[in-house]
């Protein structure tokens, strides 16, 4: 393929990649506010509430690799598996693996080791992706 570079052409990398840009450091002030909050419930021993904010950190972080490998975000959580499991296996399967406790926690309350392991897993995954 062959591309002329355009005033135009420039001018629309630039839009892009500043709206990725400040559409990551939103999904990062997110996580940022998603953990603290998680944190703040999680001593209150509400871990339904503290479990939903962590699975909203993770999926952030998650959104954060598809934005800059895909260039933009998944519209909901379907949407979302689908672009994990077929881009980012290792992500996937943690999702997968944890995905029914915040399912449950629509109609059942989450224990403190459901909780547990969401937050673990959220903790290690913001250690591992250097996210905060």
């Amino acid at each position: 393929m062959f591309v002329i570079t355009t005033e135009k052409l420039i001018n629309l990398s630039f839009v892009y990649n500043t709206n990725m840009d400040s559409e990551k450091d939103i999904l990062k002030e997110n996580i940022k506010k998603f953990l603290n909050s998680a944190w703040i419930v999680y001593q209150t021993k509400d871990y339904t509430s503290a479990a939903i904010l962590y699975f909203k950190a993770m999926f952030a972080i998650f959104d954060i690799d598809i934005l800059i490998k895909l260039g933009r975000t998944p519209k909901d959580h379907s949407e979302r598996f689908r672009i994990l499991g077929k881009n980012f296996p290792n992500s996937y399967a943690v999702l997968d693996k944890l995905y029914p406790i915040y399912r449950g926690s629509y109609t059942l309350i989450t224990t403190k080791q459901e909780c547990d392991e969401v937050k673990q897993n959220v903790e290690i995954i913001v250690k591992e992706q250097r996210i905060l």
